[in-house]
């Protein structure tokens, strides 16, 4: 029998009231890891560093940490500043332990970020980072040099485990990504040897990038594999060496990093967390991120949600202190209202963070008194994601996947044009919104979505695996598994495509129900997609929607269908706008139908009724399930329908202020029981468990 959440609430405001224990963060095992990064406008001074740790004990429970950043600017700073500040924040550490904080530092700029305040940053006989047309870039420096890794780097690391911190993070700089319009990185010519003594193959720039953008599909995509495999070792000599560097001054101390999607630089999270903890297995921090400095459009808070799920599923499951970066940069506060930046902290928890990283305070020796309603509103959803964390935790985020995998960096532009101009392949998340729940990894995946390109970086294997299960498909992909040689497995082909102007209409069919003949326009003359034609290549297969025009005519009599192939998957191939502007009952409605039955009723739940909803689950063989949703609408949403695949016919919903309600099933369908949650408030999250 699970104690009532109002206990649990109790218990933690008695904590709070009784001010931070020594230890609390690590103690209490189920709590959010939340820390605070504070800039050096809060550190330097004492004075002002003491305002802090008043303002931090006036909110008591609203950080377990402190963490302080090495840099106001973001090229690697000299060694000697970076040293007398290590030296001080040594001092203020020793401050925030008292207080009953954990405490460490978060080295800005390891390689460094961009050109800013050149004048008073590192200087030296250092690579710069340098892109394959052969330009460098002065904020940031290649970490294959030598020279600067022994005279700038090492130090650096030194340095900074001698100040005794608990932890150290190493900042997103290390990317290989995004140095202003040094893009991709790094193409010196110390990077080009190590490549050539890692794969036999020796390149000039321009012999490489001819190798990279040119020639068979086949050949060009193993040159950008291999280069992808170059960059995941340069990162992994790197932190083995910091390791080696912090773990030789104390053994104790953990190590964190800060991630973003890391496609280019192969996205080998687990390797390089393997690398961190070190011979001694000390834990490691991992901190996602990706941007979303301002409230002005919330949805993006759901697209770096998503972004965050991928990165957190591809950590181990012994990293569990993971932090969502959330960013007001540069903080004034009017860039987010104080109950989005609460919000996002339970977003991120829902899609697989442990906890929250919050950079919103100021950059100056000011005091913080416009700050504390953002302080009074963290502290008060504290509790809320505690919670999350107790029945979420690591457990992995089960639904339809948005394809990806370590090499998806290689599917950019496969065919044609070049592959440092282009985006990685991924489908639009908004058909999320309507109430799918999503997954990140394959393995928990009773769906996969897979769109343009994307397919070029999976195997044949990997291929046929995926025709084996249920997978929705845009028809550029269809028309791409076909042409590898899978037509036999889809069970359609492109016939014709237009620009111009085209109505889908849905058929009569089951999966359509009641909405036989509605029409969804999404205006190509306005928001530019090619429509797609389809023909049936077998008999059994079956179409859900045609196309017309606007005098009504039929103009293709499949633009969308479903097939069952000889392996048992089940295809659904959509032609139309297939992945956004669903937002009409019938197209939402139809969407859902066909997902379920693309996952042979394995999808582990979804939402029914006809609201905006965002659906995180965690789903167990014991048919237990907790998960986490969002009313993603400015509209609040009553008697949302919630269906679970579960035997459990009671369900506990809390709200972000700790209130509870349990609610009964009102009926099954097949192996899912339905309930009606009677309102959400516009972007809320809503924790929900069966246990």
């Amino acid at each position: 029998m699970h104690d009532s959440f109002f206990s649990r609430c109790f218990i933690l405001l008695l904590l709070f009231a009784a001010g931070p224990l020594p230890g609390w963060s690590q103690a209490k095992k189920d709590a959010a890891a939340i820390s605070f990064r504070i800039g050096i406008g809060q550190s330097l001074s004492e004075k002002r560093f003491n305002g802090l740790l008043d303002y931090f004990d006036k909110y008591r429970g609203v950080t377990s940490e402190i963490t302080f950043f090495t840099s106001a600017t973001h090229p690697p700073i000299p060694l000697e500043t970076l040293k007398q500040r290590v030296a001080i924040f040594k001092d203020r550490m020793a401050l925030a332990r008292k207080r009953g904080y954990s405490t460490g530092i978060n080295i800005l700029n390891t390689v460094g970020h961009l050109n800013e305040n050149l004048d008073y940053s590192l200087k030296g006989d250092y690579t710069h980072m340098t892109d394959i047309e052969g330009r460098t870039y002065e904020g940031s420096y290649c970490p294959n040099g030598e020279n600067f890794r022994e005279e700038y780097i090492r130090p650096v690391y030194k340095a900074t485990a001698e100040a005794k911190p608990d932890y150290i993070w190493i900042d997103d700089d290390v990317r290989l990504k995004g140095y202003g319009f040094i893009n991709y990185a790094c193409f010196c010519d110390r990077c080009l040897e190590i490549f050539a003594t890692e794969f036999g193959r020796k390149y000039t720039r321009a012999t490489l990038k001819k190798a990279l953008d040119e020639g068979p599909v086949e050949q060009k995509l193993q040159v950008r594999k291999d280069w992808i495999q170059h960059n995941r070792n340069t990162i992994s000599n790197l932190f083995s060496m910091i390791e080696k560097e912090v773990h030789g001054v104390d053994k104790k101390i953990a190590l964190g990093f800060m991630s973003s999607d890391l496609f280019y630089a192969g996205y080998d999270f687990e390797h390089w967390s393997k690398i961190l903890e070190g011979p001694d297995k000390v834990p490691v921090k991992w901190r996602p991120g990706g941007g979303s400095y301002d409230d002005l459009v919330p949805s993006a808070f759901i697209e770096k949600a998503h972004s965050m799920g991928r990165q957190s599923s591809a950590l181990p499951k012994e990293v569990v202190s993971i932090q969502s970066e959330i960013e007001n940069f540069p903080y004034p506060r009017f860039k987010k209202s104080a109950s989005m930046v609460a919000f996002e902290a339970a977003a991120y928890i829902a899609a697989g963070c442990t906890g929250a990283a919050y950079n919103v305070l100021t950059f100056y020796d000011e005091p913080l008194n416009e700050y504390e309603p953002l302080a009074a509103a963290l502290q008060q959803v504290r509790p809320f994601l505690d919670l999350m964390v107790t029945h979420l935790g690591r457990k992995p985020v089960t639904g339809a996947f948005s394809y990806w995998n370590k090499n998806s960096g290689i599917a950019v532009g496969p065919v044609e044009g070049s592959w440092m101009t282009g985006k990685i392949p991924l489908n639009s998340y908004e058909i999320y919104e309507n109430g799918i729940p999503v997954g990140y990894q394959e393995a928990h995946a009773p769906v996969i979505m897979m769109t343009k390109d994307m397919v070029y970086s999976l195997t044949k294997d990997e291929i046929k695996k995926m025709l084996s299960g249920g997978v929705y498909l845009d028809a550029d992909a269809l028309q791409q598994l076909n042409s590898l040689g899978y037509s036999e497995l889809t069970g359609f082909d492109i016939i014709n495509s237009s620009n111009k102007d085209r109505i889908e209409r849905l058929t009569s069919h089951p999966l359509n129900g009641k909405f036989e003949g509605r029409l969804r326009d999404n205006r190509q003359s306005f928001w530019m997609q090619t429509a797609y034609s389809l023909k049936k290549t077998n008999e059994k297969a079956a179409i859900l929607s045609e196309l017309i025009d606007y005098s009504e005519k039929t103009v293709a009599d499949c633009t969308m269908g479903i097939f069952e192939n000889k392996l048992g998957g089940r295809v659904c191939v959509a032609g139309y706008y297939p992945w956004t502007t669903m937002g009409n009952l019938a197209k939402n409605t139809q969407i859902k139908s066909v997902f379920r039955w693309l996952s042979k009723d394995q999808l582990p739940g979804y939402i029914a009724s006809f609201h905006k909803i965002n659906l995180w689950i965690r789903a167990s063989e014991d048919q237990s399930i907790s998960l986490a949703l969002t009313n993603s609408s400015f509209d609040p949403a009553r008697d949302l329908e919630l269906v679970l695949r579960t035997k459990n016919t009671t369900i506990k919903v809390y709200d972000m202020n700790c209130k509870e309600l349990v609610i009964k099933s009102s009926g099954s369908d097949g192996p899912y029981q339905k309930f009606i949650i009677p309102y959400i408030d516009p972007w809320q999250v809503r924790l929900v468990v069966n246990q």
